[in-house]
């Protein structure tokens, strides 16, 4: 809770940048954010959710009330709520483009593909030198069905990022739909020097030098100073995103399933294997 409210109590801050001139009779409204971050740290949430929409009623041009609210809600992992206050910010400071990357964020860990990917070009367009470095805008090409889109992204994405396994394998990904498997495992970009286990492995499955139980070994075999549940995290991730892209919808799900189960304790890959997982769910309803 402290961690999130120091970050709340940042946002209150960073946002007179962009915010409007506060009016007299919201006069009141650094007091009550100030409130809401009290409660939020006591772990009220429930007390710091009431005060933040009394702040929007307060204040709803203000970017900050809904930014607290959008942010709360995001820490409760309720993503459609905290994408719809979130996605109010632009509305009020079309011009910052820190407003349009959060709303971004936050309309992917919603599940919504299209509207993050909305958000994340208008970021751009607001601050194109930033496109290199954009790889949540290629994972949402990806899920978009936009391969060849996703495919360059993550070709940007390698000059500034070059020992980065998970930028190959998405690259790969994008490229095997877009080119075909056979052509996507010749152009797999080589890495070297990513050290967190069990990228090594990944990448030689990918490159087809290694087999699924390699991955899973590295992962269970990783030091115990690594973060709790990390390496077998990203072991099913990328099996379960491997055998997605070879064709094998059992195996596919299986691990993206197992790798749902980590989500919450491994920040936004976490929630692509929890988006991931969510679509797979609602295919096999139609």
């Amino acid at each position: 809770m402290k961690l999130i409210a120091l970050a709340l109590a940042t946002l209150v801050t960073a946002t007179h940048i962009s915010a409007q001139p506060v009016r007299p009779k919201e006069a009141d409204a650094s007091e009550l954010a100030q409130q809401i971050i009290a409660a939020y740290e006591k772990g009220d949430v429930k007390q710091a959710l009431a005060l933040a929409t009394k702040f929007i009623e307060a204040a709803p041009k203000n970017p900050q009330s809904w930014s607290l609210r959008g942010r709360i809600h995001s820490a409760q992992r309720q993503h459609e709520l905290a994408a719809a206050d979130l996605a109010e910010i632009p509305k009020l400071t079309p011009q910052s483009a820190s407003a349009w990357q959060q709303s971004g964020v936050e309309y992917f860990r919603a599940g919504k593909i299209k509207e993050s990917i909305t958000a994340f070009d208008k970021f751009l367009e607001l601050d194109p030198a930033q496109r290199p470095q954009h790889w949540q805008r290629g994972i949402s090409l990806y899920y978009a069905g936009r391969f060849k889109d996703g495919k360059e992204q993550f070709e940007i994405h390698q000059t500034v990022n070059s020992n980065d396994v998970e930028n190959a394998v998405w690259h790969f990904l994008c490229a095997a739909r877009a080119d075909g498997l056979e052509k996507a495992r010749k152009g797999l970009i080589p890495i070297e020097g990513d050290g967190r286990v069990p990228m090594a492995q990944v990448h030689q499955l990918f490159a087809g030098k290694a087999k699924p139980e390699d991955v899973l070994a590295a992962a269970k075999a990783a030091p115990a100073e690594t973060r709790s549940g990390e390496p077998m995290f990203y072991a099913h991730l990328y099996l379960g995103i491997y055998f997605e892209a070879i064709g094998d919808a059992k195996q596919a799900r299986d691990y993206i399933f197992k790798a749902a189960e980590r989500a919450n304790q491994n920040g936004y890959m976490g929630d692509v294997a929890r988006v991931h997982a969510e679509i797979l769910r609602k295919l096999e309803k139609k």
